[in-house]
């Protein structure tokens, strides 16, 4: 009888300390995370807006073009990922003042987001601390614009490894150097003239975790 009650108490020791491992297991699970790498094909278009000092006059144009993309981060759970987020784009830049070239940009920040893996759904916000939008000579003139800071808004449906996303960017340009004026190399900087870039980006990525 001693042997038969020793079974069953190890029977139920045993048992409780199962049902006492699942929440443990459950918890593991819930905050589970890894590595994660997303390259990304955009293309974008969008107005800008050059600021001017006194007595000059402001000028509007457009941008738009092709570039690629890549982040590199931390997901925890599937439902909330960091990283940095990098950009290098190859637009087509027009302004008012006559100036028409293609140029060459990049930008870089932090990025944080929240997703779904239910429905697909992801939005994320990214923090732009610096870039630079470097047109080629237009006419006469030769110019480059730094310093870039600003922000930029996302939504994506993420379906097997593709991400299909539309973002909304609101860059500043704090600086302006004038790198060529007619047959003169010069190496003028302007912090008084700015350019804004509010531009639509639409674009394909490929999360793969770690």
């Amino acid at each position: 009888m001693r042997s038969k009650n020793l079974k069953i108490e190890s029977m139920i020791v045993g048992c409780s300390m199962m049902m006492a491992m699942v929440p443990i297991a459950h918890a593991e699970e819930e905050t589970r995370g890894g590595l994660f790498v997303e390259p990304a094909v955009t293309y974008e278009v969008g107005n800008t807006a050059t600021n001017y000092p006194s007595p000059f006059s402001n000028s509007s144009g457009r941008v738009d073009g092709f570039g690629i993309g890549a982040r590199l981060g931390f997901h925890l759970n599937e439902s909330i990922f960091l990283a940095m987020d990098w950009r290098y784009a190859k637009p087509h830049v027009r302004d008012s003042i006559n100036y028409d070239a293609n140029a060459t940009s990049t930008n870089y920040g932090p990025v944080l987001g929240l997703q779904m893996p239910d429905i697909g759904l992801r939005v994320w916000g990214s923090l732009l601390l610096g870039g630079d939008l470097d047109p080629d000579q237009s006419g006469s003139f030769d110019v480059k614009l730094q310093n870039a800071t600003g922000s930029r808004l996302g939504v994506g449906f993420h379906l097997a490894s593709l991400s299909l996303n539309l973002e909304y960017q609101d860059l500043r340009y704090g600086q302006a150097n004038l790198e060529r004026i007619g047959p003169f190399e010069s190496s003028a900087s302007f912090n008084s003239v700015n350019l804004e870039d509010k531009s639509w980006i639409v674009s394909a990525s490929f999360p793969m975790e770690f």
